[in-house]
């Protein structure tokens, strides 16, 4: 009787020594602080590509536009997708490629008419679709300067790609049954005037 005793008083005196030092505060502390740490890092890699991600789309659609805009549009009368429209998609999907984005199998264009605006849609993407559309014919009116008055015929090309936030899984720690986060679209445009 006599040894278990001795063992449980050298047990409650290595607890009481544990609970003196200041080592169990330190875990405490860490144990506290952690998921709000790695909330944090998840925020910030998450953030972080999605920005890269809407500079990405906006340089694609803006080198897009550019070149679009500098084709004759001599081609639009012809039947089906005039070449010059189909030469923008092929500038968008080659700059997707080249900067690691995904082009989620983007398709073939569809549409035109007399809004002289076709689009092509890519679904290999996780959880969404990319949406590419040009438009040849875009009116742009300037809100400022000299030339109010004057509307401009521009090229417009715009992307729309799906993002997949990682932030709600790591919110989740922090908050159980929140729904922050999940798939949004990431949209980026850019309109040029038309030199032809």
């Amino acid at each position: 009787m006599r040894g278990i005793s001795t063992q449980l008083l050298s047990r409650l005196c290595a607890k009481r020594r544990l609970l003196a030092s200041d080592d169990a505060s330190q875990l405490m502390e860490f144990a506290v602080s952690l998921p709000l740490l790695v909330v944090l890092v998840v925020g910030i890699f998450d953030f972080g590509r999605a920005f890269n991600l809407k500079h990405q789309l906006t340089n694609a659609a803006r080198d897009g536009a550019r070149f679009g805009a500098n084709l004759p549009a001599s081609d639009f009368t012809a039947p089906g997708v005039p070449n010059s429209v189909v030469s923008v998609k092929d500038i968008v999907d080659s700059y997707l490629v080249a900067s690691g984005v995904s082009d989620c199998g983007l398709g073939s264009l569809g549409g035109g008419g007399a809004t002289f605006t076709w689009t092509a849609t890519g679904s290999g993407c996780p959880g969404g679709t990319l949406t590419l559309t040009v438009e040849r014919a875009y009116i742009f009116k300037p809100s400022a300067g000299p030339n109010t008055n004057v509307n401009m015929i521009c090229t417009h090309v715009t992307l729309s790609y799906p993002f997949q936030w990682r932030f709600g899984a790591a919110i989740q720690m922090l908050v159980p049954g929140s729904t922050y986060g999940g798939l949004v679209q990431i949209t980026a445009d850019a309109v040029m005037p038309n030199m032809q």
